[in-house]
């Protein structure tokens, strides 16, 4: 493969994923969402035919600029198609767009100010298909697929369901948000604020695929993480953003990333926690993740984003893992499952719990719960109970978990993971 040709290869696993949001939002909100399907159509042909000029020719000055018109001639080549539009394309090309969504602009401030920055439209967009007439299963469905770039796949595993309700759930939102009138896109400000959870919601998993990918080829996705805190970050400076629960998950992000550079070996492997160098962690994001929790100290609401950032905190401020404070982990996952009830709560409080109390303790949470079928079909179950189980000494019950772990993990890093810390055991 010449080097052009393994550049590109390079960039269209990152560079147009992040694209492909952009794109998709930037052309719904100039003809529509009842378009989506013409502009979900011409925004995959440009990328294919990116890749297909690039790794010939190379790359062009600006790639995100070539996709757009690319994307932007296709759809209009489609809409040209369309015997409903014959009639307003006799005129200038360029009112095409204009036509479509119409020339009011919204008289709210803060619409004004949303709709003013080209690079809040994936932002708007979030906003827009959290609808109240589109179930909110699908309008996570659809924001992570058709906003995020996610593939059904990656769906299903991050939301612990299958492709096939996934797939259902996609289309379902889609036929909703399509019906939609153009007048759409302008929510008052008293309609954004309840879409807000779900906006959190939507980026609090871009920022998990990042973390942790459930991706086969790719253990850590450090473009989906910065994107997520950049639209985060963009949601902090308009007053419908300004709750601290936007703050916390701000922080959250922030103490997370911060100790990205220590997650990997030399190889690319995960590391423990244990097994990380602390001294490369990044003390400029811990010390801004620690001030984004202090802005979200405001208010009698305790997020799940609050407990998350705490426990985050927590271990950002360790000096090692021996001083790590796991009552206060194990607190907060307390108060987080009386507050939100989910196995995933009481599994992270069990190992807590276990950190702190010793294994036995941690074990108990666990020993009378009856998990939720989607967990039972997840490593993470088998792997806790597995590890708690070898460190009570029950090695043939640990290995039947173990080896239930291993058939589950949905990556090679995450079954690396998993191998290296009982392979000192069996």
């Amino acid at each position: 493969m010449t080097s052009s040709a393994t550049t590109v290869s390079s960039l269209a696993e990152n560079f147009f994923r992040h694209e492909y949001g952009r794109l998709v939002s930037s052309l719904s909100r100039r003809v529509g969402l009842a378009y989506m399907e013409q502009v979900e159509d011409s925004v995959q042909s440009a990328l294919v035919k990116g890749l297909e000029s690039w790794t010939l020719n190379g790359l062009p000055d600006n790639p995100a600029a070539w996709l757009y018109k690319v994307a932007s001639n296709h759809l209009l080549e489609r809409l040209r198609q369309n015997n409903n539009q014959q009639r307003i394309l006799s005129g200038n090309t360029e009112d095409i767009f204009e036509f479509l969504i119409g020339r009011n602009s919204p008289s709210n401030p803060v619409q004004q100010k949303l709709s003013d920055e080209p690079d809040c439209d994936l932002l708007r967009l979030l906003f827009v298909c959290c609808n109240d007439d589109v179930p909110q299963e699908s309008q996570l469905v659809f924001a992570l697929k058709a906003l995020c770039g996610f593939n059904v796949i990656e769906i299903s595993k991050r939301i612990f369901s299958s492709e096939e309700n996934v797939y259902k759930r996609y289309s379902r939102a889609k036929k909703i948000l399509q019906k939609l009138p153009t007048e759409s896109w302008d929510l008052s400000a008293s309609e954004y604020h309840p879409r807000l959870p779900n906006v959190h919601k939507v980026i609090y998993l871009l920022f998990t695929e990042g973390y942790l990918s459930a991706n086969g080829q790719h253990t850590i996705r450090l473009d989906l993480c910065l994107e997520a805190i950049r639209l985060a970050t963009v949601l902090s400076d308009y007053t419908i953003g300004q709750y601290p629960e936007t703050y916390a998950l701000l922080a959250l992000m922030h103490l997370h990333l911060a100790r990205m550079t220590g997650r990997q070996s030399q190889s690319g492997g995960l590391l423990l926690l244990e097994e990380q160098d602390r001294s490369l962690w990044d003390k400029s994001l811990i010390a801004e993740g620690i001030r984004w929790i202090e802005m979200s100290a405001t208010g009698d609401n305790f997020s799940r984003y609050h407990a998350e950032a705490g426990v985050a905190a927590e271990h950002c401020l360790a000096s090692n893992y021996q001083d790590t404070r796991w009552q206060q982990i194990a607190s907060c996952y307390e108060i987080l499952e009386k507050k939100l009830p989910s196995a995933i709560h009481r599994l992270n409080r069990a190992i807590a719990v276990a950190e702190w109390k010793g294994p036995k303790a941690g074990l108990e949470i666990l020993i009378e719960f009856e998990p939720p079928s989607w967990l039972l079909g997840s490593h993470l179950w088998f792997a806790v109970l597995a590890d708690l189980h070898r460190r009570c000494g029950n090695f043939i019950k640990a290995r039947g978990y173990y080896d239930h772990a291993i058939g589950l993990a949905p990556t090679n890093g995450v079954r690396q993971l998993i191998k290296r810390r009982f392979d000192s055991s069996f």
